[in-house]
């Protein structure tokens, strides 16, 4: 693993992946969302993608559809 940043509180390296491995200053591992927040402050990722809201599918009021017997009789 290459070192890439060193501060008081933690060590970021990068892995020959790709990936990043965040160890505190008691060289002990960081995972979850406090690594995400510190791999976020210090520019190395891209803040994650919101997922769009899904359409709220729209009440119709429009009357239902007349049946066709009915609008012949009252047509006579």
């Amino acid at each position: 693993m290459k070192e890439i940043k060193r501060t008081k509180e933690h060590r970021i390296y990068q892995k020959r992946s790709g990936r990043y491995a965040v160890t505190n200053a008691r060289k002990r591992p960081v995972n979850g969302e406090e690594k995400a927040a510190i791999l976020l402050a210090e520019g190395l990722v891209a803040a994650p993608k919101q997922k769009a809201p899904e359409p709220v599918a729209e009440e119709t009021t429009e009357a239902p559809p007349e049946s066709s017997s009915e609008t012949s009789a009252e047509s006579a």
